[in-house]
């Protein structure tokens, strides 16, 4: 009989693919070695496999260049990362070795550009575009990284008033974006997206407050849609309304010369995936370059803003097995070493789903579970995955350890599961104050926690210096597990 876990994925999938295979009966992921690093590192674990920042990336550009070429499509194209979506410094490092650009969301993000600039990962031609709702923090170290050079800092407005907060605070000249608030899908419960300036609003926003400023210029316009790049008619139907708004605007507007189409590359989330990303981005060249030519504009330089398309595929998780619960006739209950609600947010908090396999006992029998995670919260488990709302695992054995893992988790978790103190965009935590009654029953306060400070969190992230024992004890580590694997 064919009731082998291997068995059920050769049947349900095509398999190997290009990251998976499995080798002396354990999985092996990027050609390494899944169950030696559980031995090196024990379990739970996290991972990111830094050189498929690196693939992600060159794989665009190369899409861009081979759709720019076909249509003959005059213009730059420009691939920005997405710091919102993990703002480590070994994944800053690695994305900017390939000549990328940066997207910036909250003020401590400039700290970061500035700590990268010391460093020369960054220099004053790297673009640095500043989304967001900016308010006195983020302003004012907008602000400073123009007055200081960089000129390619292009805040993105997002709201009436930041056009005047910035005059203020920079000296000179300066180049901004508008981001449009796109209009979204009938099922979301608004209709319009909170960042950015309504589409019949952007033209007459330029006219009454850009055009009449003489310190500003319109470089870009940005366009972004919560459900991302997707091969269909709200998709196409938004990005012609942006293109209309693009071909007004620059009719009246020579400075404006680039398009911003936002991030949204979806990444694989099953064996089963199945994502034509070298035509989409043919199409949306293809579309931009007939909307241009019948308005007779010329044609924009091209941004992105890929945070998760870059980053998310580098990431994995690796869980133990601890105990099985049969709680009723029919649901099997597997108890991983961990929490998902604090390793795996995303899984808790919009029902994401990562591609789940496990680690070894591929050729053991499978049955049907659930996975629960250790906390007491009746939230903190996880039921479905690529076969279709079900989890099909080696059946439980005391006597034989089986670890299971989730991989392209490597966008977002840290923050939202406040890995050291992160919080989503960096927005730091607020000032904690007591209140409490006196003997005589008066009140009094005092402060518990201060607000987090931007070195806090550069410390967190790896931008502090390490010691010479911390460097020396990592390359003793990587040296041992390079061995084994």
């Amino acid at each position: 009989m064919n009731n082998k876990y291997i068995d059920l994925i050769d049947q349900s999938f095509d398999f190997p693919q290009p990251e998976f295979k499995l080798e002396d009966k354990t999985l092996h992921f990027h050609d390494i070695d899944l169950m030696t690093l559980v031995e090196t590192y024990g379990a739970p674990l996290k991972f990111t496999y830094l050189p498929q920042i690196s693939n992600n990336i060159q794989r665009a550009k190369t899409w861009f260049a081979d759709a720019f070429k076909k249509y003959n499509y005059n213009g730059q194209y420009k691939y920005c990362y997405c710091t919102k979506s993990s703002h480590f410094k070994h994944v800053l490092d690695e994305a900017l070795s390939n000549d990328i650009h940066i997207e910036t969301s909250s003020a401590f993000d400039l700290d970061i550009v500035r700590a990268l600039k010391k460093e020369g990962k960054i220099t004053d031609k790297t673009y640095v575009l500043s989304n967001g709702f900016k308010r006195e923090k983020y302003i004012s170290n907008i602000a400073a990284l123009i007055n200081d050079g960089h000129q390619n800092c292009i805040p993105i407005i997002d709201n009436y008033e930041e056009i005047d907060l910035l005059s203020e605070e920079i000296n000179g000249k300066f180049q901004v974006g508008i981001r449009i608030a796109s209009e979204e899908e009938p099922k979301f419960e608004f209709y319009t997206s909170r960042l950015g300036i309504g589409y019949k609003n952007i033209v007459p926003f330029y006219k009454n407050q850009i055009h009449t400023n003489k310190k500003v210029e319109l470089k870009m316009l940005h366009f972004f849609i919560n459900t991302g790049i997707r091969d269909n008619a709200y998709y196409w139907n938004e990005l012609h309304k942006c293109l209309k708004v693009y071909t007004s605007l620059k009719k009246i507007c020579p400075t404006l010369d680039s398009l911003n189409i936002g991030g949204g590359f979806p990444i694989k989330n099953s064996l089963a995936f199945d994502f034509d990303y070298a035509y989409m981005v043919d199409e949306i060249v293809n579309q931009i370059k007939i909307v241009c030519d019948e308005e007779e504009v010329d044609t924009p330089n091209i941004f992105t803003e890929f945070g998760s398309f870059t980053v998310g595929e580098s990431g994995g998780a690796i869980y133990k097995i601890l105990y099985q619960k049969q709680q009723n006739d029919r649901e099997k209950w597997n108890m991983i070493n961990s929490s998902f609600i604090t390793t795996l947010p995303d899984t808790w908090a919009i029902n994401k789903r990562f591609i789940m396999l496990p680690i070894n006992r591929w050729r053991d029998s499978y049955e049907r579970v659930l996975l629960g995670g250790l906390t007491c919260d009746s939230d903190d488990y996880y039921n479905s995955e690529q076969h279709v709302n079900a989890i099909y695992l080696p059946k439980y054995n005391k006597d034989k350890d089986l670890y299971i893992g989730f991989f392209n988790t490597g966008a977002y978790q840290e923050t939202i599961g406040g890995f050291g103190g992160l919080q989503h965009c960096l927005i730091p935590t607020p000032k904690h104050v007591l209140i409490q009654k006196d003997e005589d029953g008066k009140l009094s306060t005092r402060v518990f926690a201060e607000q987090q400070k931007s070195e806090d969190l550069l410390s967190i992230l790896g931008y502090q210096a390490e010691s010479k024992e911390t460097n020396t004890s990592r390359a003793k580590t990587a040296e041992l597990l390079e061995n084994r694997i």
